[in-house]
């Protein structure tokens, strides 16, 4: 089974204030500190997988070709709007400087050493973990972004809609070209693990700056968040895995696709989350 439906690609600009707080969920402070984590391993792994899949498109192929391209400029996208997010925290955050930079590192060792067929399998492996948070988030939307700031929230909130519009695109170009699945599991394994430790050191830092460190509320939310999320994460995939398997099998939340349609090509705009609330 191979998808034919090729993601839009949204040229977004996101403007922040001069006064834009990066603790931007005062009810939710340390949902905004795991969410600035996963933010900063944005910028340095968007473009591997960018990379992976473009490189690996097959020439004979033209509507795969065409998908894959949109999909390459989607992430370049995400790429770019993290980059300057992440600029932001790192004025704030000092002790993120180190991170940024060891991920820097990682990323681009995984870049210039693995094989073409790895790193493909990486890049698929990374999309079914994206596809997976962005169906937990869905679900949470108005428990875990209600009163943040509309900014930041719809930064994410785009970024996992798109998520779920792609979700087949390096799949396809993966079961195409290569379709080893021991290397998806690898790199479906390296993918959560690179997830895990950056938002765990992230949001660690960030905690500590914000002197929530040893608040036990801030750890019990993060605990009941990290579990949820394991627990639909896991079975998505390694479901994954599995002969036969295709990601758009699974169900897509529908919100996502109403929100994404609601998207202003003329000014480049999406409706920002405050003003979605009742959606």
């Amino acid at each position: 089974m191979v998808s034919t439906a090729t993601p839009t690609v949204r040229r977004i600009d996101f403007e922040y204030p001069n006064d834009f707080d990066p603790r931007w969920h005062q009810r939710l402070p340390e949902f905004s500190c795991g969410a600035n984590a996963v933010s900063m391993l944005m910028p340095h792994l968007e473009p591997v997988v960018a990379r992976a899949v473009r490189d690996a498109l097959p020439p004979d192929d033209a509507e795969l070709a065409e998908r894959g391209s949109a999909y390459v400029r989607q992430e370049t996208q995400h790429h770019r709007q993290h980059r300057q997010f992440n600029r932001i925290l790192l004025n704030r955050y000092a002790g993120l400087a180190v991170l940024d930079r060891t991920l820097a590192r990682i990323l681009g060792l995984i870049d210039r050493h693995s094989s073409a067929p790895f790193a493909l399998a990486f890049a698929t492996g990374f999309e079914s973990v994206a596809y997976s948070a962005a169906r937990w988030t869905a679900g949470r939307r108005h428990d875990l972004l209600t009163g943040a700031d509309p900014v930041a929230a719809t930064l994410f909130l785009w970024h996992l809609a798109e998520e779920v519009e792609h979700k087949s695109v390096a799949h396809d170009v993966w079961a195409t070209t290569s379709g080893s699945r021991w290397r998806l599991i690898a790199g479906s394994v390296l993918a959560m693990a690179l997830l895990a430790v950056t938002a765990l050191i992230g949001t660690l830092v960030m905690l500590v700056h914000e002197r929530r460190i040893l608040h036990p509320l801030a750890h019990w939310r993060l605990l009941t968040w990290t579990f949820g999320l394991t627990f639909t994460m896991l079975p998505d995939v390694v479901a994954s895995w599995l002969p036969g398997h295709h990601p758009d099998n699974a169900a897509d939340p529908s919100w996502y696709q109403a929100w994404l349609a609601e998207y202003d090509a003329s000014d480049g705009t999406m409706p920002l989350w405050e003003a979605s609330l009742t959606a």
